[in-house]
């Protein structure tokens, strides 16, 4: 697997991070994580992050962003043990604008996860603790067939996932097999990893590259408030005891955009809602 090359300069708010590269390529921002040996998940990494997701929150300009490792040994190798034996330190990363409730760690996956972008984690290598817990947090995980390791290894530590894993391994793989990787604290490879859903696929390491990269333009290519609607519409199924409400008001909002109108008005011009058109409709879509 490659890391994206930087083919268009990021703003200068994008570029004084020491642990991480941005670059923005056509309304995706390409992050990668730079912190040898091991892309050990520190107070520094975790302030750049911070200052990123601050940030990119009100950037318009990007509707995509991939979350990637200059090492394909290490995606984040786990959140720094230094953290353990010198809780101060941990806690002096506190959010004063996050949940008082939540400790530093959780409150930069929570701040990651809210972000109006979609966010993808693009995985090689291992990902252990907090760094499996922050690809968790995003919302989607593509991993490198093989060559890929997750893992929360807390418990043979004494203590438990405590950056969000319990609650994304639950939602994302249900009750019983969180538990298992939890109270396990066994490697998954990428085949488990998919199979138990803590993954959307594991794909060959010929092939990542082009697929995420050609996801994240499709994405970033949608009219506006696609976007935005489809996450609240998604989310609201989890968060909300009455999600398919949202789901209309969402549909409702976009179905208002003449935006919306004139795309379907060219799809039936170019053949969709025939039974020729119907066959390829997604060329036909992707055409417009």
């Amino acid at each position: 697997m490659k890391t994206e090359k930087k083919i268009h300069n990021s703003p200068d708010h994008y570029q004084n991070y020491k642990l991480m590269e941005i670059a923005l390529l056509h309304g995706v921002a390409y992050l990668t994580f730079n912190n040898p040996p091991i892309n050990v998940l520190d107070a520094v990494l975790i302030s750049e992050l911070k200052d990123f997701a601050e940030k990119v929150a009100s950037d318009r300009s990007v509707k995509v962003i991939v979350f990637q490792s200059s090492n394909p040994e290490f995606f984040i190798a786990h959140g720094d043990m230094n953290f353990v034996t010198d809780p101060a330190s941990f806690i002096s990363l506190a959010d004063s604008e996050g949940d008082p409730l939540l400790n530093p760690m959780q409150q930069l996956h929570e701040r990651l996860g809210s972000l109006p972008q979609v966010t993808i984690a693009k995985l090689s290598g291992f990902a252990r603790g907090g760094g499996n817990e922050l690809a968790m947090a995003l919302d989607m995980r593509f991993a490198v067939s093989g060559k890929t390791w997750l893992a929360q290894p807390e418990v043979l530590m004494g203590i438990i996932p405590g950056g969000g894993g319990t609650q994304y391994l639950s939602r994302l793989a249900g009750r019983s097999r969180a538990l298992e990787v939890i109270l396990g604290a066994e490697l998954l490879d990428s085949a488990t990893a998919e199979k138990y859903g803590i993954i959307n696929r594991a794909i060959p390491e010929e092939e990542i590259d082009a697929f995420v990269s050609t996801l994240a333009a499709r994405m970033a290519s949608l009219l506006p408030g696609v976007i935005d609607a489809a996450k609240k519409a998604v989310n609201a199924a989890f968060h909300s005891t009455n999600g398919i409400s949202e789901e209309s008001a969402m549909l409702g909002r976009l179905f208002g955009e003449p935006a919306a109108a004139a795309r379907m008005i060219a799809s039936m011009e170019k053949g969709a809602q025939t039974v020729e058109g119907e066959r390829h409709l997604e060329q036909i879509l992707n055409s417009i």
